[in-house]
């Protein structure tokens, strides 16, 4: 996996104040990998609804499949958001992530894969199905490591995993903490979305002590930001009290424009390469592959 070395994000290279109110170093273009995996496995959490996990997951996905990392994209939400943001109707699969959870006779983690439009990067879908999976592995020996044992076999071929959690901190969301390497938290330029980050830093905190210590926090994605608003503007500045240099200097703004690649089963960075947020994300992509470590 291509990353750089600390240096090359630092004083030296920054250049104007962006939104978040510090220098913005200018991240080099990442260069292709000459040989793919192990993947980082990083999970997007928020116990909130409706702050861009899955936007994140689809368009940081695609961007960095873009500067040729190999990703997979694995979505661990019953509603299978992910899967239709990406044009696959979840409701007719026949085999799904959570088949490959309950070891379901001879599923295989290659039989549930599925291909998406943009090159280099496939998906495990989900549906509705996934929502039984909480009450059936609370009697599991192991139950934390259960999406863990499912996605081993896959890793060795990819880059990185990114996966969409559902908007809550049960066994799930337990699942992906437990077998990723890091964490990403997108949250919404809302006071509301303010409230429940103490509680999911928490439950990352519990995780970290009990089943994965090796987890750590990527950082704070700040999502839908509209700088012509003062609320906007003052919960930005809030994050950025609260949480330093955790929070990305990337700052996802709102526009219509995700939506309509949603409707249309898109990347935004394949519906309208040129928009705003499209740059956005790939901004992102150049962020995060600096501050990863060049190989697990």
């Amino acid at each position: 996996m291509t990353a750089t070395t600390d240096d090359t994000w630092t004083a030296a290279n920054q250049g104007a104040l962006g939104p978040t109110g510090r220098p913005r170093p200018v991240f080099p273009e990442p260069s292709v990998p000459s040989n793919h995996g192990p993947a980082r496995v990083v999970a997007m959490v928020n116990q909130k609804g409706g702050v861009g996990k899955t936007t994140t997951t689809i368009n940081l996905g695609a961007a960095l499949a873009e500067v040729g990392q190999k990703v997979l994209l694995v979505d661990f939400d019953p509603q299978g958001a992910l899967s239709v943001g990406l044009g696959i109707d979840p409701r007719p699969l026949e085999t799904t992530i959570y088949d490959l959870l309950m070891e379901e006779s001879d599923v295989t983690a290659e039989d549930a894969l599925l291909a998406t439009s943009v090159e280099g990067m496939d998906l495990l879908p989900s549906n509705i199905f996934l929502s039984g999976a909480e009450i059936r592995l609370v009697n599991e020996v192991a139950r934390e490591y259960a999406l863990q044992r499912s996605l081993e076999p896959l890793l060795p071929y990819y880059d990185i995993c990114l996966i969409d959690c559902q908007p809550s901190l049960g066994l799930l969301t337990v699942n992906a903490l437990t077998c990723a390497h890091s964490v990403m938290i997108p949250l919404e330029c809302e006071f509301f979305a303010l409230r429940g980050v103490a509680l999911l830093m928490e439950s990352v905190s519990k995780v970290q002590e009990r089943l994965n210590k090796h987890l750590e926090i990527d950082g704070i994605l700040a999502t839908m930001y509209d700088p012509r608003t003062l609320h906007a503007r003052e919960v930005l500045a809030t994050i950025m009290q609260g949480f330093g240099e955790k929070v990305f200097h990337t700052v996802i703004n709102r526009t219509v424009r995700f939506p309509d690649a949603t409707l249309a089963g898109e990347p935004i960075t394949q519906f309208d390469p040129g928009s705003m947020g499209a740059t956005a994300y790939r901004d992102l992509a150049r962020e995060v592959l600096a501050r990863w470590p060049a190989r697990l």
